[in-house]
C-alpha cells in the first residue's frame, strides 16, 4: 500500500511544527539573517554541523542546523519558509513529492551518496534467504522502487521492463525464492531487522543504526551513474541567496570531502 496517507498525516504535522519553528524561521525569507537548514540527523546533520564549526565563520556564513527524522517535514518546512533550505533527500524522491504536494522546491548542489543496502540478522548471503522469506521494503513511492532494482540487480527477482521510479511488488514477473514484501515507512525498516528475514534500509537509517553499509550489506547499491544523490535544496527562486551560495560552495569543497571520507569510511561517497 503507497504511503499517501502518511504524508497528508505527516504534512498537516508539519503545519503544527511550523508554528514552532516560526520565531527562529522568520529571518530565513531574508538574506541578512542566519540560513536554517533542515536536515537528517545523519550523514546530512553531521556533514552541516562540520561545516557550520569548521568553516562557516571564515565565509561570513551564519548557519543553524535544524533536524528531522521523517523524509516530508524538511519539504514542507523549506516551501513554508519556516527554514531556508534543505538538505536530505535524492532527485527521484524530490520530483515525486514535487508532483504529489504542489510544493516547487530544486536542488541547488549535489554532495553525497548513501547507497540502499540489503541487510538481515538471519543470513550471511543473499542467496540463502529461503523460499518465502518475508524482505521490508521502505513504503514511499521512490524509495520501494530504488529497493525493488536493488533485489532486481542482484538477481532475486524481475521487474517488468521499461518499469521506472513507481515500481511496485506488482512489478515483479518473476520471484523465484517466492519472497514476501512487508512496506514500511523507511525508517522503521532498521528496527524491523529481528522481525523479518531481511530489510532494505535506506543509508541514512542503517547508519543510525550502527548497521556499516559497507561490510554489514548483503547486497549494496553501486555509486557508477547513481541518480540518488543527495543535495542541499530550496525553494524555487532562492537559488541566488548568497547564504546559499556560501553554503553551497563550503558542502562542495576538499575540506568536506576528506571529513566524508575520513568519517564513513566508504558507507557515505562524496559525489563532488
Amino acid at each position: 500500500m503507497r504511503n499517501t496517507a502518511k504524508i497528508t498525516t505527516a504534512a498537516l504535522a508539519a503545519g503544527a511544527l511550523t508554528l514552532g519553528l516560526s520565531a527562529c524561521g522568520a529571518d530565513s525569507a531574508s538574506t541578512d539573517g542566519p540560513l536554517i537548514v533542515a536536515a537528517s540527523p545523519v550523514p546530512h546533520a553531521e556533514i552541516l554541523n562540520y561545516v557550520k564549526d569548521n568553516l562557516a565563520e571564515k565565509e561570513g556564513l551564519d548557519l543553524q542546523v535544524k533536524e528531522f527524522t521523517d523524509y516530508v517535514t524538511p519539504n514542507t518546512a523549506t516551501q513554508d519558509g519556516s527554514v531556508g533550505a534543505n538538505y536530505f533527500q535524492n532527485k527521484p524522491y524530490l520530483d515525486d513529492f514535487n508532483k504529489k504536494n504542489g510544493t516547487d522546491i530544486v536542488p541547488v548542489v549535489t554532495v553525497h551518496l548513501e547507497p540502499l543496502g540489503l541487510y538481515s540478522h538471519k543470513v550471511k548471503k543473499a542467496d540463502d534467504l529461503k523460499s518465502g522469506a518475508t524482505v521490508a521494503i521502505p513504503n514511499d513511492t521512490v524509495n520501494e522502487a530504488r529497493a525493488l532494482k536493488l533485489l532486481a540487480a542482484d538477481g532475486l527477482i524481475t521487474l517488468k521492463a521499461g518499469v521506472g521510479n513507481e515500481a511496485t511488488p506488482s512489478d515483479i514477473t518473476k520471484n523465484p525464492k517466492n519472497l514476501k514484501f512487508k512496506e514500511l515507512e523507511a525508517a522503521q525498516t532498521p528496527r524491523s531487522l529481528d522481525d523479518v528475514d531481511a530489510a532494505v534500509v535506506n543509508g541514512n537509517y542503517a547508519i543510525e543504526s550502527d548497521l556499516k553499509p559497507s561490510k554489514d550489506a548483503l547486497i549494496l547499491e553501486s555509486p557508477k551513474n547513481n541518480p540518488y544523490g543527495n543535495f542541499l535544496a530550496v525553494k524555487k527562486g532562492n537559488e541566488d541567496d548568497p547564504r546559499v551560495k556560501k553554503l553551497a560552495k563550503l558542502l562542495t569543497s576538499p575540506e568536506v570531502k576528506k571529513f566524508i571520507q575520513d568519517k564513513y569510511a566508504g558507507s557515505v561517497l562524496a559525489s563532488f
